[in-house]
């Protein structure tokens, strides 16, 4: 997997968006203005996606390649580093569920408006 793939395959969620907030090396994905993933572009050799607190834990213990939020809250935040130990396929599935967590926590306001894009 490369940054241009990834950052595909963030963009092609229902409203996703990207933005650079920080600095000018970390690419932001966000859905209605709230973040779901992020990544380095300069190296991407990690990505951090927002996690379940009882999943994320459970999630580290099981992968090598899956720590705490690295600069995130490490109870809802893992890093996953991308070492080749993990398919492809498992990343898409981590990030698909960070954004479904970001969707569900937003207001039913916001939910309508996204359900209208």
């Amino acid at each position: 997997m490369n940054i241009e793939d990834f950052r595909a395959y963030c963009l092609s969620f229902k409203g996703a968006t990207e933005s650079m907030p920080f600095d000018d090396k970390v690419l932001v994905f966000k859905v209605m203005n709230k973040m779901f993933c992020l990544t380095n572009i300069e190296d991407f050799s990690s990505i951090n996606v927002k996690c379940d607190p009882e999943h994320a834990i459970a999630l580290r213990e099981q992968y090598e390649a899956v720590q705490p939020g690295y600069h995130m809250s490490k109870v809802h935040w893992n890093t996953v580093h991308l070492d080749g130990s993990l398919p492809v396929a498992q990343i898409h599935q981590w990030v698909q569920d960070s954004y479904d967590l970001i969707v569900a926590g937003l207001t039913k306001k916001l939910q309508a408006e996204l359900a209208e894009l």
